[in-house]
């Protein structure tokens, strides 16, 4: 996987940072679509990614009429 631009494999906004696209490719993550089967609370406990990501995730999620998975 080409990740010379810095996406690391995925469709994620670079806006989120580096450190958490890549870990979340590195867990699986790497589609807005992946995401409806996790719930926040969930990805927060992936080293890299906080607070920040999950809202920038969340409303990405909402444009695209997407949700994360309730609790």
């Amino acid at each position: 996987m080409d990740t010379s631009d810095g996406s690391f494999g995925t469709e994620f906004p670079t806006v989120m940072g580096k450190v958490s696209r890549r870990a979340l490719s590195e867990h699986g993550y790497t589609r807005f679509d992946h995401l409806t089967s996790v719930t926040p609370k969930e990805l927060l406990t992936i080293h890299g990614v906080g607070p920040k990501a999950i809202r920038i995730l969340g409303e990405e999620l909402a444009a695209r009429g997407l949700r994360f998975r309730e609790a």
